[in-house]
């Protein structure tokens, strides 16, 4: 009998370990960056990259300069540290199986700290493949570190110099209920 009391309270305590273990892994999203209720998540990556900056002069003011953002430049990598894509401008997300999402911001929210680039919802504009992104129909991009535009000057004299910043952010994808 105390051996089956026993088994039960492991057993109880596996379930609850794995079921906190996955409920730690939904992220915790100001209310403008959720996506619509008729999507689930599917799938959880971090990112570790550059985001691009280029000295540019400003449209509206061809007289000033401003450190304009280009692209995204970062290796993806699943929860278990295996690298699995690549995101790049477009904003692209790609994995090496080939399927691919394009996204569109909808929203975005300055996160909790004020030195990391903003935290996103995308909306996906077009899929390619039959893989692992193929059915993604937003993207949250959160929990960022790093990755804000260059603090050095940015001047008549800088004009056309690139900077690459360092940057990480955890993206989830998510796709429609069944």
């Amino acid at each position: 009998m105390k051996d089956r009391t026993v088994m039960r309270l492991s057993l109880a305590g596996l379930v609850l370990g794995c079921t906190t273990s996955w409920a730690g892994t939904l992220p915790a999203i100001p209310e403008n960056l959720r996506p619509p209720a008729t999507e689930m998540l599917a799938l959880e990556l971090a990112a570790k990259g550059v985001q691009i900056y280029e000295c540019k002069a400003r449209a509206d003011e061809p007289t000033r300069f401003e450190w304009t953002f280009m692209a995204p430049e970062a290796d993806l990598f699943d929860r278990a540290g295996h690298r699995i894509g690549k995101h790049y401008a477009g904003p692209t997300w790609e994995s090496d199986d080939g399927s691919k999402v394009i996204g569109a911001v909808k929203a975005r929210d300055n996160g909790p700290d004020s030195s990391a680039i903003p935290w996103l919802l995308l909306e996906a504009k077009s899929t390619a493949g039959s893989g692992v992104f193929s059915r993604t129909t937003s993207i949250q991009r959160a929990h960022t570190a790093g990755g804000n535009s260059p603090a050095e000057t940015c001047g008549e004299a800088q004009a056309g110099q690139v900077s690459r910043i360092p940057y990480s952010a955890t993206y989830y994808f998510y796709v429609s209920k069944p």
